[in-house]
């Protein structure tokens, strides 16, 4: 039996990437109660703040949300600490810059740079992905526990493109070769025009993040240049977290 809170968060979950736009009638059918009831909740979370009614009479999740989230002590010293980093990489390259912690079995974006002429990338600020396609997935995924790493490998993991790899005994080796390297490349696994490279971010000698860049190309090659700029800048940003 849902509490009253318990409801207020289930109507916020409604939300998402894909739905960032919902009527009265969607929250309730997603919230599972009846029209009266989705009424009171959207009320009472517009007068705080957390829902944001438009002139077509549909919610969107509101700055106040957007405020707490900019709290979080993960996401806040970690952006600090990384953000003239990656502006420097950026300046230097002028290609899509990104900073991802782990969350669960999935990669969170907290920042990201992107240059007007450079690959399109599927990710966003705030958004999420698979840990084992992406450069910055396959670092935090290397040095995630034991458990992580069986679990997220048991599958099933989705293909993006034919260079996406799926095979748990291929996966496991490229892991091994992250922890050996110091950094991962994930190869058009995403998408079929870009490669990215990425390091790992230390902080209390574990790794709490991963910086990577990512590149058009049709190789792993074409991050060969790029490899010590991006391991140098997140071992700044671990020097600045206190690695």
């Amino acid at each position: 039996m849902r509490t009253a809170n318990t409801k207020l968060l289930a109507v916020l979950d409604a939300f998402t990437r894909e739905r960032p736009r919902l009527t009265l009638s969607e929250i309730a059918r997603a919230v599972g109660v009846p029209l009266p009831t989705a009424h009171r909740l959207v009320g009472e979370l517009s007068s705080w703040g957390g829902l944001e009614r438009d002139e077509d009479g549909g919610y969107r999740v509101g700055l106040r949300i957007w405020e707490l989230g900019a709290l979080a002590p993960r996401g806040l010293g970690l952006r600090e600490a990384a953000l003239p980093f990656m502006e420097d990489l950026y300046e230097v390259t002028h290609e899509n810059v990104q900073l991802a912690v782990r969350e669960g079995h999935q990669v969170l974006f907290v920042e990201r740079f992107a240059a007007r002429g450079a690959v399109t990338v599927l990710t966003q600020v705030g958004g999420r992905f698979a840990l084992p396609p992406t450069g910055v997935g396959l670092v935090l995924l290397a040095h995630a526990p034991t458990e992580v790493q069986d679990a997220v490998l048991a599958g099933p993991l989705e293909r993006h493109t034919p260079h996406t790899v799926t095979d748990p005994v291929r996966l496991r080796r490229l892991l091994a070769e992250v922890r050996r390297t110091g950094h991962a490349v994930s190869d058009r696994q995403v998408t079929d025009d870009a490669v990215s490279v990425a390091a790992p971010v230390r902080q209390g000698g574990a790794v709490v993040a991963a910086l990577s860049i990512v590149v058009r190309g049709d190789s792993a090659g074409v991050v060969r240049p790029y490899v010590n700029g991006v391991m140098a800048a997140a071992r700044g940003i671990s020097r600045s977290l206190g690695e």
